[in-house]
């Protein structure tokens, strides 16, 4: 055997040892591809399983298989899809329809351009918009004119006032004289004024 010859067999061999490699680290690399491909696109164990199986024994040809078979969309881009959605029909259920004509309105509208329906009203106080069924103004606690305090909380229940109990507008100026006034964060106590208590009737002693 020539000198030739034996070179040859050895480049030969070195050739085919080093495809061997590549073909190797190709055939784990595209099942470690695979696994990160597949993990971001499904949340099945088995799915996962199945397609990195499906790399290692077929290799190309599976490799093949999975790209058309794998789920179109990342789970990151169909939770982005989703978050869209809700986020459109959250828009879609925050729209201000008018009782009359059902058509879109702005919340600081007084009365709809389209049918005149009267939509809000005014504090006489403070100008802020309020609901209609509303008689009293959230934001400076001022009854509409007429409205009477028809009970008070005290001590977290609800305890009925006099028939002919003083409204606030009363309270506040001080025109009434039986009941003094005191303001607790939800709503005015009525406290009796010094000497107008009712007076008891005296008991006759015994044996009169």
């Amino acid at each position: 055997m020539d000198l030739e010859t034996i070179l040859f067999s050895d480049i030969s061999l070195t050739l085919t040892a080093i495809a061997a490699g590549f073909l190797a680290a190709l055939w784990l690399s595209l099942a470690v591809w695979t696994f990160r491909d597949i993990r971001r696109r499904a949340r099945d164990p088995f799915t996962r399983i199945l397609a990195v199986m499906l790399v290692l024994l077929l290799f190309l040809p599976g490799l093949l298989l999975y790209l058309i078979l794998r789920p179109s969309v990342t789970l990151e881009e169909e939770y982005q899809h989703t978050l869209e959605e809700e986020a459109l029909l959250q828009n879609i259920e925050d729209v201000a329809l008018c009782p009359g004509c059902n058509r879109r309105i702005q919340p600081d509208w007084m009365v709809c351009p389209s049918c005149h329906t009267l939509l809000k009203k005014r504090c006489p106080n403070c100008s802020e918009l309020m609901e209609l069924p509303w008689n009293l103004c959230p934001y400076c606690a001022t009854p509409l004119p007429g409205v009477r305090l028809e009970n008070t909380t005290r001590g977290g229940e609800l305890t009925d006032l006099p028939e002919e109990s003083p409204t606030v507008s009363e309270i506040e100026t001080g025109e009434t004289e039986q009941y003094a006034a005191t303001e607790t964060d939800d709503d005015w106590i009525l406290i009796p004024r010094a000497g107008t208590e009712d007076p008891q009737p005296e008991t006759p002693p015994p044996g009169s």
